[in-house]
């Protein structure tokens, strides 16, 4: 067994040594970018604009939806599913993308090897709604995509979505009790005949993604720009520069055969594009300044005999959901079957990320307590992963390379059953920086540890935007200026006293909005499972203040959190707020802001108004309970319904 004690100088050193002061900075978001080339990697390289041309567009100037969803990825089709099945038609929703098609990540990303990371039999949204069997334990990134089309084409959604649209502004209306929207919508061979457009929509549910920004590193030298050869960001895969096609799980990527290619980037997406590249390129360099926890996948093909034995029960979708959900949190009691018996269900300081009813309320002078708690729940767990690097890889210096030092809950671990093993190719070389990071760029290649790397293409790997990034305001993340009553935005609302919702959805001053975000909610590992529980939560709200008022067709009402409630939940929220201090130890991520947590000079008051954005503490279950415990009240206490 390892040293605790060295164990935990280990994984300070090793996160000091990566901690930077420009934190996040040390990006660039590619769609904001000050170079032409570095922009235009975010271009939609997947809509077929003649086919959204001959369209009639589902949004007209002066249109007034009841619902204006904002995204039609997995959180837009589960809210417009979930509206439909509270009591509303799909003619009154109506969603607008960016995109020019459904599914958001599933949408964008379609690089070679993409599967889900998490079971497909808990992670499909409305799979038992749907009634359909994954080929699959983890799916292939195509399936969900075609799966999430069938999921809107299921619901009659298809002409209910503008796409190559994006929201830029909504202003409230107080008069007309509506959300004016202004949007700019795209047309033409590529999409970039900007038009504006303004609708006015009773009700507004944002849905953005946590992660849907892609982004860059900020480079010396010549900069990622400067380089000759092929640049492609991996949630836009460049087939026409590999070779293959994005509807294949695995496809030939014929045209590397001779090609030198340099992989920036060692998180979840780059185990899954490594593999592929061994096989077709002639040489693999990979940049790596962190390792990925990696541990084992188990992938299968769904059985359908076993099939009928885990969908053979009325609830089966959601009990299966929990249960995974309940072992991640450590809240089962002893002899719970593990239903998904994956590495997922066997990673009991995960709870330390995603919380759990162990240390769901804890005062300033626990926290020591509670770290110490989960480093020693998370011992055997991570030296088991070390074990398993040191005999997976051959080559001792590169094993040892290739070893995490830090706590399971620092970065989203990783599966796979040949990332590891592709470093024992011969055409596979490992560019360990010591956390440093690539040093330059040269027109011919990268330079890391003062050597240059000649290449032929550079696949950024490099992650996205992490959402504590842009702090806790929703808006800011979406993208969209957000004026609610008196003018007031949502950051001007909560600067007095930081953050406030009632169960993480909405605000007072915002009549008729909602939004999805781990601000004040339940989150966890299946991130499908924490947007469809609010979802549901925010579709019981919109139907039962309708229902108040007259029924589903009902116009001009208003739908408020008021504000002692909104306090009253964000104070609950600050008091368990330290069970997240686990993150300040951590290696620099997305998930602790690049190791920025917490603001040395921040004042005592700042700390407080923080700790008011933290996600619920008890455990996405407990989560559930109590939302599920406040609907059964039938009061819906704590918002107020205005009816004209």
């Amino acid at each position: 067994m390892e040293d605790f004690a060295r164990v935990q100088e280990k994984y300070t050193a090793e996160a000091q040594k990566r901690i930077r002061p420009e934190g996040a900075d040390q990006y660039q978001i590619l769609s904001q970018s000050d170079s032409d080339r570095l922009r235009h990697l975010a271009d939609d390289i997947w809509a077929d604009h003649a086919a959204l041309d001959a369209q009639t567009p589902p949004l007209k100037a002066g249109d007034r939806p009841k619902f204006l969803i904002i995204g039609a990825g997995l959180g837009g089709i589960s809210a417009a599913v979930r509206l439909i099945q509270a009591g509303f038609s799909a003619d009154q929703i109506r969603l607008v993308e960016t995109a020019g098609g459904v599914g958001g990540t599933w949408y964008w990303n379609r690089y070679p090897g993409l599967h889900c990371d998490v079971e497909s039999y808990v992670y499909l949204p409305l799979l038992e709604d749907m009634g359909y069997m994954p080929s699959h334990k983890y799916a292939p990134g195509v399936e969900i995509r075609h799966y999430l089309q069938d999921v809107v084409k299921r619901w009659n959604l298809e002409d209910k979505i503008l796409f190559r649209t994006k929201v830029d502004k909504l202003e409230w209306d107080e008069s007309a009790r509506l959300w004016k929207c202004d949007m700019t919508t795209g047309r033409g061979p590529t999409g970039a005949e900007s038009t504006p457009l303004t609708v006015n929509a009773e009700f507004v549910w944002g849905t953005a993604g946590l992660l849907s920004k892609p982004q860059a590193p900020k480079l010396a030298g010549v900069g990622i720009e400067g380089f000759k050869g092929d640049v492609f960001h991996t949630s836009l895969w460049n087939y026409d520069v590999t070779g293959g096609t994005s509807e294949e799980a695995f496809p030939v990527l014929s045209k590397l055969k001779d090609k030198r290619v340099g992989i920036i980037g060692t998180g979840a997406t780059a185990i899954q594009v490594v593999p592929c590249l061994a096989q077709y390129a002639k040489e693999v360099y990979v940049f790596q300044r962190t390792p990925a926890a990696v541990y084992s996948r188990g992938q299968r093909p769904t059985d359908p005999e076993e099939w009928k034995k885990i969908a053979g029960e009325p609830g089966w979708y959601e009990h299966r959901r929990d249960n995974l959900a309940g072992h991640i949190s450590n809240c089962h009691p002893p002899g719970t079957p593990d239903l998904v018996n994956d590495e997922w269900s066997r990673q009991p300081a995960y709870a330390a990320l995603v919380a759990g009813p162990k240390f769901a309320q804890v005062t300033p002078d626990q926290i020591p307590e509670v770290i110490g708690y989960f480093l020693a729940q998370d011992a055997e767990n991570s030296a088991r992963l070390r074990a398993r690097i040191a005999t997976v890889v051959k080559d001792k210096e590169t094993a040892a390379k290739l070893t995490p030092w830090y706590p399971a809950w620092c970065k989203r671990p990783t599966f796979s059953d040949a990332y590891l093993e592709s470093f024992n190719r011969p055409n596979v070389h490992l560019v360990d920086t010591d956390g440093k990071g690539v040093d330059s760029v040269t027109p011919s290649g990268l330079v890391a540890n003062g050597v240059e790397v000649p290449l032929d293409i550079i696949v950024l790997s490099t992650g996205y935007r992490g959402p504590g990034a842009d702090g806790a305001d929703p808006s800011i993340r979406a993208g969209i200026k957000v004026f609610g009553r008196g003018g007031k935005t949502i950051s001007e609302s909560w600067a007095a006293t930081g953050p406030g919702t009632l169960h993480g959805y909405a605000s007072h001053g915002f009549p008729n909005l909602f939004w999805l975000a781990p601000l004040q909610s339940g989150v966890s590992s299946n991130h499908a499972q924490a947007l469809d529980v609010q979802c549901k939560a925010i579709a019981y709200v919109a139907a039962a203040a309708h229902e108040r008022a007259g029924g589903p067709d009902k116009s001009g009402l208003t739908v408020e959190v008021e504000l002692a409630a909104q306090e009253a939940w964000s104070m609950k929220i600050m008091m368990g707020a330290g069970r997240f201090a686990t993150m300040s130890i951590c290696t620099p991520s997305y998930i602790n802001n690049e190791g920025h947590l917490v603001d040395p000079k921040a004042t005592q008051e700042d700390m407080m108004k923080r700790a008011r954005a933290s996600p619920y503490s008890g455990g996405i279950l407990a989560f559930i309970k109590e939302l599920q415990e406040w609907r059964d009240e039938g009061k819906l206490a704590g918002i107020e319904v205005t009816v004209p």
